[in-house]
Order: C-alpha cells, then sequence, then structure tokens
C-alpha cells in the first residue's frame, strides 16, 4: 500500500535528508505538543491538506514566494501527522489513506496551477505523471527492502468505516495498479539473474545485494518533502518551468537504478 514513505520508520541513513536535517525535529515537537491536547491526527492531515489547497490558490495567482512558504508549512504538518499518530498510540488504516489521497488530490492542484502559470499545461501532466510513479518506486522498493531483510511491515487493521472503504477504493483505482506493476516488474528481474545459480546461499546474497540501499537512500531523497523543498526553491527563483523539467529528469533516473540493481545482484 503506497499509503506512506514512512521517513520516520527508516533507518536514519535512508531518510530523506531534508527531513531527518530540518523537517523530522520540527514535526517531532509539533507532535508531541499535540499530544497532549488529545488532537486527533486525521485533523493535522487535514491542516496539512488546506495549507496544501491555499498553496496551490496562491501559486495560480502567481504569488510565487507566500506559495513558496506554505508548501514547506505543509511539508511539516505532513511529517507530523504520522509522528503524532505513533506517539498517541492512534495509527489507523483511516488515517494512511486519507494522507495518501490528501497528498495526492493537493499534487493535482500544484500541478494544475504550475500548469497555468506556465502555459505549459501538458509538460505538467508529464511531470505530475512522473512524480507520482518516482513516489510509488520509493514506496514498493523500500517495502520490498524491508521485507528481504525481515523488517516488519505490518498495516493498522481496518476498522471497517464507511468513510474508509470510500478511501480504499480510491486508493485501489489509483495506486494499487501501480503497485502491483512496480513490485511485478522487480520481483521478475531477479530470477532471469538467478535462473543459472543453483548455490543457495549465493542466491540469497544476489537477493540481499539486488535489494540495495544506496538505491533506497537516493529514491528518498526524491521524496514529497524533497520535491516541495525543490519547488519552493524554483519559485522563489521566478523559474516553476524548471521544476516541471526537474521532476521529468528524476523519472530518467529509474532505469539507471534498476541497472545498478541488477548489476549488484548479478556481481554476488
Amino acid at each position: 500500500m503506497t499509503v506512506s514513505t514512512e521517513n520516520a520508520a527508516r533507518p536514519v541513513g535512508m531518510r530523506e535528508l531534508v527531513v531527518a536535517a530540518f523537517f523530522g525535529p520540527i514535526a517531532q515537537t509539533l507532535a508531541r505538543a499535540l499530544v497532549p491536547l488529545r488532537v486527533p491526527p486525521p485533523a493535522l492531515v487535514l491542516a496539512n491538506a488546506t495549507v496544501g489547497v491555499v498553496a496551490a490558490l496562491a501559486l495560480g495567482r502567481e504569488t510565487f514566494v507566500l506559495a513558496a512558504v506554505l508548501l514547506q508549512l505543509k511539508t511539516i504538518l505532513d511529517n507530523a501527522d504520522g509522528r503524532l499518530a505513533r506517539a498517541s498510540g492512534r495509527v489507523t488504516l483511516l488515517g494512511r489513506y486519507l494522507d495518501t489521497e490528501a497528498d495526492l488530490a493537493i499534487n493535482v492542484m500544484l500541478f494544475a496551477a504550475l500548469g497555468s502559470v506556465t502555459g505549459q499545461y501538458w509538460l505538467a501532466l508529464a511531470a505530475f505523471c512522473a512524480l507520482t510513479l518516482v513516489l510509488s518506486v520509493n514506496f514498493n522498493l523500500a517495502k520490498l527492502y524491508a521485507v528481504t531483510r525481515g523488517e516488519p511491515v505490518a498495516s493498522p487493521a481496518a476498522s471497517g468505516a464507511r468513510i474508509e472503504r470510500a478511501l480504499a477504493g480510491i486508493y485501489r483505482v489509483f495506486y494499487a495498479p501501480q503497485d502491483r506493476l512496480i513490485r511485478s516488474i522487480s520481483a521478475a528481474r531477479l530470477p532471469r539473474i538467478l535462473r543459472d545459480e543453483r548455490d543457495q546461499d549465493r542466491r540469497h546474497a544476489a537477493s540481499f545485494a539486488y535489494h540495495d540501499p544506496l538505491v533506497i537512500t537516493i529514491l528518498a531523497n526524491l521524496g514529497l518533502s524533497t520535491q516541495l523543498v525543490i519547488l519552493g526553491i524554483c519559485l522563489l527563483l521566478g523559474v516553476p518551468v524548471l521544476y516541471l523539467w526537474l521532476v521529468l529528469g528524476s523519472l530518467a533516473l529509474l532505469p539507471v537504478l534498476q541497472l545498478r540493481r541488477e548489476w549488484r545482484a548479478k556481481r554476488r
């Protein structure tokens, strides 16, 4: 489930640098302050979404400095909701779906605004699709990395609530096909590499090498928090179209990273 990249659950060296160095500590402080107030984590998700909507509107009106600042505030709130859920013992499937789909809705608005202010609607659409794919690859390969190393990847139990079922339905339409495609491609490549290898120890070592921590780290640093920092910088410089090209450029990294994974597996 592409509900979150879960920076907080990754080893320190494999998290987004901007989160580990800046947004994470601020978000953690905010979450700790909200725990005694019994603020429900979904309320923070809705606050995050509201700030994102205002940022997209500001971007569409070409108020670039305001949009850039609001995007960083959105990132703080986005990093705080999961921390609040864990700190208060209220991690729910509803909250995870809500978080993911709120980010999706805000991304749609941001790229629509970018298309409007640049006049490059097709470029904005292509960049939106590229970013969505990069974020999905990030999430799924991180989960496969954890599974390979026997790390826990449990998801909260479903509550059966109507809104949770509705959000799950949206997820199945938009994200589930991407998850299946990414995981099937990843799973299919390794057996081809190992088809002539009979030694079980070497097969096991190749599997570990294939799920490469460097690749996971690079993908983590293409995450949404980093993306919004880069977008903010482009807005402050007055060149929003540059961000669209940078997103498309990040897409070109995916085959390179896959080739690295396969090279490492073959070496083992």
